[in-house]
C-alpha cells in the first residue's frame, strides 16, 4: 500500500506561514545549491495532494512546473468545482474518499504539501504515514499553525533528523503502529 507524507517547512514556534499567507520567512535558509532533500524526496513519489491556496501561491511565486512535471497527478483541494488541466485535478469532494482510493491504487507514494487545513484533515482520518518537517530557525509570534486543534493524538516513531548549517533541522517521523 502506497505512504501519504507531508514534507514542509515549519518556524520553531509552529508556523508555516505569517499572517495573510506570508512565507517570506521560508528566504532565511535559501542557499545556493541546498534543496533540503527534496528531491530526493519527490523523486519517490507520483502523486500530489495540495490545498488550492498553497497551490496558487505556488503557481504565482514558483511556476506550475514544480509540482505539474507530466509526470505525477496533482489533486488540488477546493471548494469550488474548476476545470481539470492536464495532470492537475481539482477535486471538491470527500478527501479520506480519495486518500483511501489512492492508497489502495498501483504506485509510488504521496505527497501532501499543505496547507494546515489539509493536513488537519488528513489527520483527522489518521492519513498520514510520514512526517518530514523542516523547522526554520524563526519565533513567527503568530500566522498560520502547521497542527491546529481539533485532530486526534497519534503517537510518532522518530527514524532520522538531520541539521543544516543554516540552522534548519530536518525532522522525520512515521505514524507509531498501535497494537491492537
Amino acid at each position: 500500500m502506497r505512504a501519504l507524507k507531508i514534507f514542509i517547512a515549519t518556524s520553531l514556534d509552529g508556523y508555516i506561514a505569517k499572517p495573510n499567507d506570508d512565507l517570506g520567512f521560508l528566504k532565511l535558509v535559501e542557499k545556493e545549491g541546498e534543496d533540503y532533500g527534496y528531491k530526493n524526496f519527490t523523486d519517490t513519489i507520483d502523486t500530489l495532494i495540495i490545498g488550492r491556496k498553497t497551490y496558487d501561491w505556488v503557481l504565482n511565486e514558483i511556476g506550475a512546473a514544480h509540482y505539474d512535471n507530466g509526470n505525477r497527478t496533482v489533486y488540488v483541494i477546493t471548494r469550488t468545482e474548476r476545470p481539470s488541466s492536464g495532470k492537475v485535478i481539482f477535486y471538491n469532494g470527500n478527501i479520506n474518499d480519495l486518500v483511501q482510493k489512492l492508497k489502495a491504487q498501483p504506485g509510488k507514494d504521496i505527497y501532501c504539501d499543505g496547507g494546515a487545513e489539509i493536513i488537519t484533515e488528513l489527520l483527522r482520518y489518521n492519513l498520514i504515514d510520514e512526517f518530514i518537517i523542516s523547522v526554520v530557525p524563526i519565533l513567527l509570534g503568530g500566522g498560520v499553525r502547521l497542527f491546529k486543534d481539533g485532530r486526534p493524538e497519534q503517537e510518532l516513531e522518530l527514524i532520522g533528523e538531520q541539521s543544516f548549517d543554516t540552522g534548519l533541522v530536518q525532522l522525520h517521523y512515521k505514524l507509531k503502529q498501535q497494537n491492537l
